[in-house]
């Protein structure tokens, strides 16, 4: 990587440079540098973040097509992230995972996915009209959650659906556990198979080496990396990254486009230009500093009575192949209250927000934003959880009980677009649902359209709701109700593995 050109920030300064100038603009956005807006909102974002919110008028280039400073930014993002081509994204990793399914799959065809992705892919899945072959990952009884994919499960899947015309995985997932990608992406090479990967969670792997390898790294050919979630741009700026001569760049872009607002925000696209700067120059020392401090964390919370944070010995060379220890996975079982409720005390007690809580989990990242006061201001708030709510009876462990993966019993296309009808959610057991039903965060679905409604599935998702954790998906915001389709012949089938 040439670090004299990582120093660069052409889209950033072209921004600069050119709101220094002062144009007198008569062009949208209509707040015209902040001057014809709210006055309090104006003063608390500030004249500089104005001045640059700005659109694709000729000397700033145009994310659809870009020539200019967009190119030439792009082009040290594919440097810096060991990329061939580099596209971004303001509309988050949710549009660059859509775009690298749609470029990849027609109508009809296959792609292996695992169970346990992002409700983005699923969109995907029902706007190419492609059929989903899916993986089921590990479930962990002990953590309540699923892992990642083995290369066995893809070579099998490959092997029984060779038509197959692309293959996603998750690397590394959300709760920081990543699959073997470099033996994956062999397996799927062997056969002309491209590698997707939804990349949401590892935009630091690639300029770290005690991490889980990057996708470009791995060889992967796409990766929807959000550069907002642990890279330091701003919220709902992400990049897609490619390489290899499996899938098309020119595609890919056009692509991009369809799903890419017209009205693209400059300033997104200005702090992904600085964020690679950031990661390029001081990725690894950062880094190094991050994974010194989730370390000491991890240490001081598994001496906490009641609680238990997961490391590296959780791994086992399969599923758990590696583990992206910034994440601290804080299971609370052995205490007298769930997840969600540890998660609201933290709030409300120690105005602390965690990422993620389930029934049994809560789940804090570990940034580049962080330091010694933030962390020891985390262990303390959880020595005064556990030091609250000690039990000697364990209230969660005996209970953890995770349903099987629903029966896909027509194409998720097929039911969303299906004849439907509204009925009690409680009252489904058997019937298919038309819609997605999913926790979030992190967006995982328990069910989608297409799939058969179990029993489980129902008192699974009613614990949760009991438990105050965020259950939605339906046309319904209380899920009450469920769109189910209509009772006929169903002919058109769907393989799973």
């Amino acid at each position: 990587m040439n670090q004299s050109n990582q120093n660069n920030t052409p889209l950033f300064t072209k921004l600069k440079e050119y709101a220094n100038s002062n144009p007198l603009p008569f062009h949208i956005p209509g707040h015209k540098k902040g001057q014809g807006m709210d006055k309090e909102f104006h003063d608390f974002i500030g004249t500089n973040a104005l001045s640059i919110d700005l659109i694709n008028i000729e000397p700033l280039d145009d994310l659809h097509q870009p020539q200019g400073i967009i190119q030439e930014a792009q082009e040290l993002a594919a440097e810096a992230f060991g990329a061939k081509r580099t596209f971004f994204s303001v509309q988050g990793t949710s549009s660059a995972i859509m775009a690298m399914i749609l470029a990849t799959c027609n109508p009809g065809d296959k792609i292996i996915v695992p169970r346990t992705v992002h409700k983005s892919v699923l969109s995907a899945i029902v706007f190419a009209d492609c059929n989903p072959v899916f993986l089921h990952p590990e479930l962990d009884p002990k953590l309540g959650i699923a892992h990642g994919i083995t290369p066995a499960q893809v070579e099998k899947a490959l092997n029984k659906h060779p038509d197959a015309k692309a293959v996603l995985v998750i690397n590394p997932t959300y709760f920081g556990f990543a699959s073997n990608l470099q033996e994956i992406v062999r397996i799927a090479h062997d056969k002309h198979v491209p590698v997707l990967v939804d990349e949401a969670h590892g935009v630091h792997t690639h300029f770290h080496h005690e991490l889980p390898i990057s996708a470009m790294d791995a060889g992967a050919d796409l990766a929807a990396t959000s550069v907002h979630k642990l890279g330091g741009s701003l919220t709902q700026s992400s990049v897609l990254n490619l390489q290899g001569n499996l899938v098309d760049p020119l595609h890919v872009q056009s692509i991009l486009s369809m799903l890419t607002t017209t009205s693209t925000s400059y300033i997104l696209l200005a702090s992904l230009d600085t964020a690679r700067r950031y990661l390029a120059i001081h990725g690894e020392e950062v880094i190094t500093q991050t994974l010194a401090l989730a370390r000491k964390a991890r240490t001081q919370i598994n001496e906490i009575d009641g609680l238990l944070c997961v490391g590296k010995e959780w791994l086992d060379g399969k599923a758990r192949y590696d583990l992206d220890e910034t994440k601290l996975l804080i299971h609370v079982s052995e205490l007298s209250i769930n997840g969600h409720e540890a998660s609201d005390w933290l709030r409300e007690t120690h105005q602390i927000e965690a990422e993620m809580s389930d029934l049994y989990n809560i789940l804090c990242f570990v940034t580049l934003g962080d330091n010694e006061e933030s962390i020891q201001s985390l262990i303390y708030a959880l020595q005064d959880l556990a030091a609250h709510f000690q039990t000697k009876e364990t209230t969660n462990q005996k209970n953890i009980i995770l349903p099987d993966v629903p029966e896909l019993v027509v194409s998720p296309r097929t039911a969303f677009y299906s004849e439907t009808e509204s009925i009690p959610f409680r009252q489904a057991a058997g019937q298919i649902t038309a819609e997605f039903l999913f926790m979030y965060p992190p967006g995982i679905p328990i069910l989608l359209p297409g799939e058969r409604i179990t029993e489980e599935n129902i008192t699974y998702i009613e614990e949760n709701k009991a438990a105050g954790l965020i259950v939605q998906g339906t046309e319904d915001p209380s899920v009450e109700m469920i769109r189910v389709i209509r009772p006929k012949i169903i002919s058109r089938r769907i393989h799973r593995d």
